[in-house]
């Protein structure tokens, strides 16, 4: 019977130390592995998810190297990239034996690995994609409250930048004595509100306070912007640059504007909160140097170096 050489491969896990590629236990280990991503799927384990998902990749890298200089292709040649005379190569079939795997989903690995990052993503799944956009919800501005409107002075520069206000996505009726959108959403509820609708023409968007809303938010900012039913648009949003949204939304962002002072929200019965943190300006648009001179003088403005 012969005896597979093992493959030896860089994994991420354990610091680029080389590790051994087992072929009889790979089966096993993508069973055991797959179970694991599931099960933090389930629970909302987003370290363990990570972790699961990542040593499956090493997995499967391992698998693709192993066959790559082992497994004997269909004319009955040994592979290109190591010939040499002491290896013992097997057949397809017999790789299969030992792996569970055939030819066609070699083949199909192989691609999907040739992007890592966009297949490490699709394994992540959606839930921990918006889980990592949404900020952490021990963050200290948000009470519950999630309706605050901005005050007018900071409508008259984004007025000043756009022209007019087309859209307001994210609204009230109150809200909109001040803002003054040609058209607005009223934000009634998480399943009826403007992230159900088209974003046409130039948008001002104080999005809901609510953690994951925001990251909600955001991202259909950036996908009406992409697909061009945004023709420009300025968000009014906390400076939280280390959470998942901000560094989205700034990447889309023609410029960012860092007011040295907080901003002082008002509820609909007129009352100002006490923000615990800074606020920022994020401008979509063709026109970055207008917006930079009009909301630089809040404190500072920048354009993001991508």
């Amino acid at each position: 019977m012969v005896s597979p050489r093992r493959a030896v491969i860089r994994a991420r896990s354990n610091g680029g130390v080389p590790v051994t590629f087992d072929p009889e236990r790979f089966r096993l280990n993508v069973a055991a592995l797959d179970f694991g991503i599931e099960e933090a799927k389930r629970i909302k384990d987003w370290p363990k998810l990570e972790e699961a998902v990542d040593l499956k990749m090493e997995q499967l890298v391992g698998f693709v190297n192993w066959w790559t200089t082992n497994v004997i292709d269909k004319g009955g040649r040994p592979p290109k990239t190591d010939f040499r005379p002491e290896i013992s190569f097997i057949s397809a079939t017999k790789a299969k034996e030992l792996t569970g795997v055939g030819t066609v989903q070699k083949h199909r690995m192989t691609i999907r690995l040739r992007t890592p990052e966009t297949y490490r993503r699709s394994l992540l799944g959606a839930a921990y994609i918006e889980a990592q956009l949404a900020e952490p919800h021990h963050r200290a501005q948000w009470t519950g409250k999630n309706e605050w409107h901005t005050p007018e002075e900071y409508l008259e520069l984004a007025r000043a930048v756009l022209g007019k206000i087309d859209l307001d996505p994210a609204s009230n009726e109150i809200a909109q004595k001040i803002v003054g959108a040609k058209k607005f959403y009223k934000y009634v509820s998480r399943t009826n509100n403007g992230l159900t609708k088209p974003w046409r023409g130039r948008v001002w968007l104080n999005p809901p306070f609510s953690p994951d809303e925001i990251a909600a938010f955001v991202v259909k900012l950036c996908e009406e912007y992409e697909a061009g039913r945004t023709t420009a648009a300025i968000m009014l949003g906390s400076n939280y640059t280390d959470s998942g949204w901000f560094q989205k939304l700034a990447g889309y962002a023609s410029a960012i504007s860092f007011p040295k002072k907080r901003i002082r929200f008002v509820d609909k019965d007129g009352i100002f909160s006490s923000p615990t943190n800074g606020q920022a300006f994020f401008y979509l648009g063709k026109s970055p140097a207008k917006f930079i001179k009009v909301f630089g003088p809040l404190g500072f403005a920048v354009k993001p170096v991508r």
